[in-house]
């Protein structure tokens, strides 16, 4: 059973995040976060209201694999 429909995958190497969401009954990659600002702007894209209080929300959000805050520091030209 899924925990939330919405997954920030582990830190890579590069710092960034996967974030992927589950509809249309796959997961679908929305792209790679290095921030909230990011998660944010994804969440955004699909239209989910007040996108900020969804990023502490288990429901909507799982991070996975690492700790939601703070973010690793951003790879050199970010």
């Amino acid at each position: 059973m899924r925990s939330a429909p919405i997954v920030v995958h582990r830190p890579s190497a590069a710092g960034g995040r996967r974030v992927t969401v589950y509809r249309r009954g796959r997961d679908e990659i929305l792209g790679t976060a290095y921030s909230d600002h990011d998660v944010v702007v994804f969440l955004e894209a699909l239209g989910i209201p007040d996108p900020d209080g969804v990023l502490n929300d288990p429901k909507w959000l799982e991070w996975r694999d690492g700790p939601d805050r703070p973010w690793p520091t951003a790879p050199e030209g970010r």
